[in-house]
């Protein structure tokens, strides 16, 4: 086991370095740059040109693209992630601020979605054809087909502006500071509420759906029918035997669903107001940032990476017959 993960480590970070050179090679190649997007104001032909290679000196833009990453890879393997072409803050920090809003509404729409779909496509599974399976199956349906921006825009609509019964700027209210412990829980849980909910709507469709599918192409297996004619209950013969092997393929699909979530969601925290990781890079894309585009870029493919290592090492927890060595 250990030899497999030293081997998936490896070829994780080997291919890893791949795709920051590929997508600093992307970026260089887009129109454009910060220099020029900086200086595009300047009236005077002389003065912007002056200008414009002095930022591109400062930036070390006027260097060879391979020089260019060669630095940049130094400062990541010293956990320098750069300053900001833009505003010239650091990099981590403005990642900082923007992670902890997305991270969080992530973590909580991934809960959402396991603790619900899982045993909803379960249930439909189980008792497919009756009524809880056809009006579950159209509502979930009809969810997954609902963009999340328009969710959100519906939820405020009717939530937060005719009922007045949850914010939906920000993730705290402005007198956040004057209330009490308890107060400050029950403020920042209600701004959570809606968009949480457009996170996770479509995920939780999406999975539900797929547990049931899975569910039900293992229970026509010969070796579930097997263990009815056995006399094992039903229950055992779900839960024990056809679940696991259900779980494989939905483990494969979750490990990536946490990445996915990170990178945010530019419309949907545009709505609700919040300045998270997907606003961030819609920003750096926009302005050219560099240091801010390969931080993201590289976090969001190091967390995929790290998402596949994951659900290899949870077959073994789903179904112990399989194994790594």
């Amino acid at each position: 086991m250990l030899l497999y993960l030293a081997r998936r480590v490896a070829s994780g970070l080997v291919t890893l370095l791949g795709i920051t050179v590929v997508s600093f090679g992307v970026i260089q190649l887009a129109p454009g740059d910060p220099a020029q997007l900086q200086t595009a104001q300047i009236a005077d032909a002389s003065v912007s040109q002056r200008v414009y290679e002095q930022l591109r000196e400062l930036y070390g833009l006027d260097r060879p693209l391979h020089q260019q990453y060669a630095k940049w890879m130094g400062r990541l393997v010293r956990g320098d992630l750069g300053n900001s072409f833009h505003d010239g803050r650091r990099v981590s920090g403005k990642i900082g601020e923007a992670l902890w809003p997305t991270l969080s509404v992530a973590l909580l729409s991934l809960l959402g979605t396991l603790v619900i779909a899982v045993p909803l496509g379960i249930y439909s599974a189980v008792r497919q054809g009756r009524a809880f399976d056809r009006v579950s199956s159209t509502l979930l349906y009809m969810l997954y087909s609902v963009p999340p921006y328009v969710m959100g825009m519906l939820l405020i609509l009717y939530f937060g502006v005719k009922l007045d019964l949850l914010p939906f700027r920000g993730m705290r209210s402005d007198h956040y500071s004057e209330l009490s412990s308890w107060g400050q829980l029950w403020d920042v849980s209600k701004h959570y509420v809606m968009i949480t909910f457009c996170f996770t709507f479509g995920n939780l469709a999406f999975y539900a759906r797929f547990v049931r599918q899975n569910l039900l192409e293992v229970i026509r297996q010969d070796y579930v029918r097997t263990a009815r004619a056995k006399g094992l209950p039903e229950r055992r013969v779900i839960y024990r035997h056809a679940l696991r092997n259900a779980m494989i393929t939905v483990v494969t699909l979750m490990a990536t669903l946490l990445p996915a979530m990170i990178g945010g969601s530019v419309i949907v925290e545009q709505i609700f107001s919040i300045n998270g990781m997907g606003l961030l890079s819609y920003e750096a894309i926009l302005t050219r940032d560099y240091p801010v585009i390969m931080a993201t870029t590289t976090m969001s493919a190091f967390l995929t990476l790290l998402g596949v290592l994951l659900s290899d090492v949870l077959y073994v927890v789903v179904d112990p017959r399989i194994t790594h060595e």
